[in-house]
């Protein structure tokens, strides 16, 4: 029996800050730059990859581990006649910040990002497959499955924070994140780029040039962005596809539909599918 080529999200209503996908055939799997609310760790089982984060371009393989923080852009497609399966997981950015702090691997509650995009340690790999292995069996309770995720996480941010040594430098605030949080907050609206660029002071072609320089991705790819994360939190609780496209500002199903696979390789339902704990 061949893998399946559609991918299978797992999520616990315990465990409500974890959401784990799994995809055992991505040959056909392409993603367009895109980010996540999220924290995210992803180990990729088979295959190659081109991975681009930031501006960064890595190529991994099997055996790696993936990392991308909340809001940063990103994609990973695989290679040219590459077989490609990996696991994902995404977390929660605030209860990741509160455990680590809980757990003395931090000293603040307050998120802050991780610097490294790749890592290749055996161990840390395979105990991340162990552990997603764990997470989607129907084996163990979900207080078994918290302990075994928090060991994890402890373990691999005591190593990741000792590539994180040197102190982040304090530059004022780039005034482009307020075009951002103006999008996040407007993505349903369909306005202009050009009126949106005028209130904020900029002509239309600065803003999306610098806007794409500092965020890897243009206003209206940013609000596009911002609306299939709506719809992502959405399709989580049930809601109709239909009602989704409409709320979160899609022209009609068919634009949500080609745009959310686009950024997330899978359709709206395959999404709001998550797969029952397997024996």
């Amino acid at each position: 029996m061949t893998p399946s080529t559609h991918p299978l999200f797992w999520r616990n209503p315990d465990l409500p800050y974890l959401e784990l996908r799994l995809v055992l055939d991505g040959r056909k799997v392409t993603y367009a730059p895109h980010s996540h609310q999220q924290w995210s760790v992803g180990a990729i089982l088979a295959g190659q990859s081109e991975f681009l984060c930031a501006d960064r371009l890595h190529y991994v393989e099997q055996g790696a581990l993936v990392l991308m923080n909340p809001d940063q852009v990103h994609a990973c497609n695989p290679r040219q006649n590459s077989p490609w399966a990996y696991y994902m997981m995404h977390l929660d950015k605030n209860w990741l910040a509160d455990f680590l702090q809980q757990a003395g691997i931090r000293t603040s509650a307050l998120w802050r990002d991780t610097k490294v995009d790749t890592l290749c340690e055996t161990a840390l790999f395979e105990s991340f497959v162990v552990l997603a292995e764990l997470l989607m069996s129907a084996q163990y309770s979900s207080a078994e499955k918290e302990q075994k995720l928090k060991a994890y996480l402890a373990r691999l941010f005591l190593q990741l924070d000792q590539q994180n040594q040197s102190t982040e430098d304090l530059l004022p605030a780039n005034p482009l994140y307020k075009v951002a949080a103006y999008l996040s907050e407007h993505c349903q609206e369909d306005r202009a780029i050009e009126s949106i660029s005028a209130e904020f002071g900029y002509s239309a072609g600065y803003l999306v040039r610098a806007f794409k320089r500092h965020f890897n991705m243009t206003p209206h790819a940013y609000r596009l962005n911002r609306r299939v994360q709506l719809g992502q939190q959405a399709l989580k609780q049930g809601q109709a596809i239909s009602a989704v496209a409409q709320t979160t500002g899609f022209s009609d199903q068919s634009h949500f539909q080609r745009v959310f696979k686009q950024r997330v390789a899978a359709t709206p339902d395959q999404y709001r599918r998550s797969v029952s704990e397997q024996d």
